[in-house]
């Protein structure tokens, strides 16, 4: 039976807690979505219970408190919590802001210091939210705040949580600064927006094929080397080493010549419309 088929599904309760909705994985680990996000954007976020320390995986929109939320549901309590960014695009970073200690990598912590909305590729509509937060919210006046990490991630350093060790690796192509989360002792790859189960995003303004290939290689010689037998994504369900591999591979297979002009000229309109669109917004505001 796999680990999502034999998890436990459960609603955020009454109230305003309710905007989470949250499912036993295994012993200490838990996924975590925003209800009221659309299904195909919305992100997942991962609780990883350590004897010494908590981990989240990503932080959401923000739209609601999710270290509240995880306080209130008792998955979280007197040890120290840390939130890990595996990027800093919006919809895993705009719930950062709810944290008291936070990590970023390296290349993408002045756009979180920033509250870089253009760099977060802020773009949200009305439409996406099925039920706004609180009375009176509107898209147009959603950001990203800005927040300062409480440590910086570089390539190879390890979150020690006590009974879990994970390994960051920067795994470049989505975003300048897309890691990975390595937990080696039990063959899992927190894998963000590097790799999920559907097509690999290459045309936001901080992406770059080259360094994706480079990734897409990487990602294969962990497989090859049975370092990741789990696959634990950014979006949609999780999915085994095998699946991994063959998305890496075909991402390389497909990104030639032809997939990095059409990825170039798609990365010039999106950049343009990003940049007018937030500019608008602090108009807006």
């Amino acid at each position: 039976m796999s680990w999502d088929s034999a998890a436990v599904e459960m609603d955020g309760g009454s109230g305003g807690g309710d905007w989470f909705w949250h499912r036993e994985v295994s012993d200490g680990l838990y996924l975590i979505r925003e209800r009221f996000f659309e299904a195909g954007k919305r992100a997942n976020m991962w609780l990883v219970q350590g004897s010494q320390r908590d981990l989240v995986v990503d932080g959401g929109l923000g739209l609601s408190s999710l270290p509240a939320f995880l306080r209130a549901r008792g998955l979280v309590g007197a040890k120290p919590l840390l939130a890990v960014a595996t990027h800093v695009h919006f919809d895993h970073s705009g719930g950062l802001h709810h944290f008291e200690r936070v990590a970023v990598h390296r290349a993408e912590a002045g756009a979180l210091m920033r509250g870089d909305n253009y760099e977060a590729v802020t773009w949200l509509s009305d439409a996406e939210i099925s039920r706004a937060p609180r009375a009176g919210w509107k898209a147009d006046t959603y950001r990203v705040k800005a927040v300062q990490p409480s440590r910086v991630l570089d390539e190879g350093d390890v979150i020690n949580l006590g009974n879990r060790q994970l390994t960051v690796l920067h795994m470049p192509g989505h975003s300048r600064g897309c890691i990975c989360l390595h937990d080696q002792e039990n063959h899992i790859l927190f894998s963000g927006d590097v790799v999920y189960n559907g097509a690999m995003i290459d045309w936001l303004p901080y992406s770059n094929v080259s360094d994706y290939i480079q990734t897409c290689n990487r990602l294969m010689t962990l497989v090859n080397n049975n370092l990741v037998k789990k696959v634990l994504p950014g979006h949609f369900e999780s999915f085994d080493g095998e699946r991994l591999y063959n998305l890496a591979s075909s991402y390389v297979a497909n990104a030639g010549v032809c997939h990095k002009i059409s990825s170039f000229a798609v990365r010039g309109i999106a950049s343009v419309v990003l940049w007018f669109k937030n500019s608008r917004r602090q108009v807006v505001r």
